[in-house]
């Protein structure tokens, strides 16, 4: 069982992710664990990443700054853009972990776009 996190551990994670894109885009290699995942708990595998996790972290109420949802969705979706990642950070990636790291930001990428459609459609 995992535990719950409360909101200083929420904010202290955010702060962490933060600081990891800071050092992954001046990195020379990394692995699967330099990425900060969007999700409070750390996946292992792409099967550990869903939508629903990837709402709830980029949704929550302690997210920082004052970015509605919708456009944290769209921060998000820069950063995870098959386009982007693929380009500059995958070649990067050791060889082990290429393909697992591919696979899960492309899961990443489609549940993020996943959010932004029902975003527009409540929102519109």
């Amino acid at each position: 069982m995992s535990k719950v996190l409360s909101k200083e551990d929420v904010i202290q994670l955010y702060q962490r992710h933060e600081r990891q894109w800071g050092i992954i885009n001046g990195a020379e290699m990394l692995t699967w664990d330099s990425f900060p995942w969007p999700m409070f708990k750390r996946p292992t595998s792409p099967e550990d990443i869903t939508t629903v996790a990837i709402g709830a972290y980029v949704l929550s109420p302690h997210y920082p700054g004052d970015k509605v949802g919708k456009d944290r969705i769209k921060e998000h979706i820069r950063r995870w853009h098959p386009d982007r990642f693929e380009t500059k950070l995958l070649p990067k990636v050791v060889e082990g972990d290429q393909e697992r790291v591919k696979e899960a930001a492309g899961v990443v990428a489609r549940g993020l776009n996943e959010l932004l459609t029902r975003s527009n459609s409540v929102f519109g």
